[in-house]
Parts: structure tokens; sequence; C-alpha cells
């Protein structure tokens, strides 16, 4: 048998082995983003236009969504990492047993839906929700404060549907640690936080590089979370692009509008990876 021939079988044989994925992919999800890709493309007489992308991008009101959207999605990184760090590092420090029942206890309540978890939450941040309650019972304040229906409300939702992906995401990395380094340390010197920003951070940059790309993601393109907890009051993304497509039946507008939700997503992702592994680079490179 000729190589030619050997590369061709090798070649086929996979070929048939991704198949069934491959056509899976190509009917669930390529040909649906070309056909709302086409659409998205269509003016109200049927005729391929760029009216609809030039609508969003000139209309203050979707600049502002938009805008909107990204920020909220960046302080829910945010709190995320902060809420999220202090877990990872327990999960990472502790015995195999305890690690296992923090990750349960972590993993739970996502086994619930996420439209009961945010019910639940209006229940606790409500104006008679427990929180106001508890305030003005110890005479902290004197009418309830606002939690809900706001953009701190879409901020909380959204901490507690993704935080998961990012303490699991910073466990891995810390896990991967060598505890020796931080015996050295301890022999040179070096004091309690001297270690956290030379060895725990540093180290630990691809689980907050992976988690805070997971969460962002996630949070760009949540829906149930800001129609609950946002209400009327703070539209995100993909509440004005199921309100295009699902009650106003503008089917065009909608596609462009989920086509703007998928390349801002992307380019931001692609932005915030390449200038951390720059950086990365460059501290390597020059050290």
């Amino acid at each position: 048998m000729t190589a030619s021939r050997k590369v061709w079988r090798a070649l086929r044989n996979a070929l048939l082995l991704l198949a069934p994925a491959l056509v899976v992919l190509l009917v669930a999800f390529i040909i649906p983003m070309l056909y709302m890709f086409l659409l998205s493309l269509q003016d109200p007489n049927g005729q391929l236009s760029l009216g609809n992308y030039l609508r969003l991008f000139r209309d203050p009101y979707y600049l502002g969504i938009l805008w909107r959207t990204v920020k909220l999605s960046l302080y829910t990184v945010l709190a995320c990492l902060v809420f999220g760090y202090p877990v990872a590092m327990f999960m990472a420090r502790s015995s195999g047993r305890v690690r296992g029942i923090v990750t349960f206890l972590i993993i739970a309540p996502h086994l619930i839906s996420v439209v009961i978890r945010n019910f639940g939450w209006v229940v606790i941040l409500g104006e008679k929700g427990w929180i106001n309650s508890l305030l003005m019972n110890l005479g902290v304040i004197d009418r309830p404060l606002k939690l809900l229906y706001n953009e701190l409300g879409v901020v909380i939702g959204l901490t507690d549907a993704y935080i998961v992906y990012m303490v699991l995401a910073l466990a891995t990395s810390l896990y991967a640690i060598d505890t020796s380094l931080y015996k050295a340390a301890g022999i040179l010197g070096a004091s309690s936080v001297r270690k956290f920003f030379s060895i725990t951070l540093p180290l630990s940059l691809p689980g907050i590089l992976a988690g805070s790309t997971l969460v962002f993601s996630l949070s760009m393109s949540a829906y149930v979370t800001p129609a609950l907890m946002g209400g009327t009051a703070v539209k995100m993304l993909p509440v004005i692009t199921y309100e295009n497509i699902m009650i106003t039946l503008n089917w065009p507008l909608g596609a462009a509008l989920a086509f703007l939700l998928l390349g801002s997503t992307y380019a931001l992702v692609t932005l915030f990876t390449k200038l951390v592994e720059t950086r990365r680079y460059k501290e390597v490179f020059s050290g």
C-alpha cells in the first residue's frame, strides 16, 4: 500500500468517525445560523439590505442597551471573582473530603431551575423581603431599599447563577500549584500577603481567565435573570432580542440584534484573551 493510499484511508476513517457530529452541527447550528443571518439582512420589503445593522449602530437606544449589557456582565465577572476566589482558595487548602462537600454545596443550588432561584431572590430582596424587613426592624433604615428591578438586582441574580463556573475554574488552577513553593517562600521570609501576590495570584491567572470568559459569555447571553430581576427598567440585549422576535414579530431586527450580541461577545472575549496572553508573554520573556 502506497503512502498516499494510507493517508487517504486515515482521512476517510477520521471523516466517518466525525460524520455524526458534523451532521448534528450542520443541522442544529450552522444552517439555522446562516438562515438567521440572511434574515437579518432583509428590509421590510424582503430585499437584502444593511439597514437593520445601520439602525442598531445609529440609534442611541440600542447602543445604550449594548453598553448596559457589557457593563452588567463585567460587574458580574468582578462579583464572581471577589466572592468566588476565597471559596476556591479554601477548597484548594482543604482535604479531599472537604473539597467534595464544598463542591456539592456550590453545585446543589444549580440543580434547581434558574426561574425558581430568581423568584427566591425576589422574596429576599423585595421591598417587604427578608433583608429590608430585618434592616427596618433593627432601625438601620426608615424605608425599604431598592434592591430589585434595577441593575443591582440583575447583577445579584447573574452572580448567583454563574459564580459556580468561576469557583470551579479557579479551584482547578489552585489545585495545580506546588505547595513546596509556599514553603520556599516562607523560608525566604515572605509574608502571607507576599505569598499570595507572588505565587497564588500569578499561578491562578489561567483559572481567572477561564472563569471570567465563561461568566462574561453567559452573562451577555442571559435572558431569564434580566427579565425577572430587571423588569422593564433594565433592558439587556437578550431581552430586547426576544421582544422583537416573539412580541413585535420583527424577525429581521431581532436577528440583527442576536448577531450584534454574538459579535460583541466574541470580540470582547477575544480581545480580553489576547491582552492577557500578551501580558503573560511579555512577563515570561522580560524576567
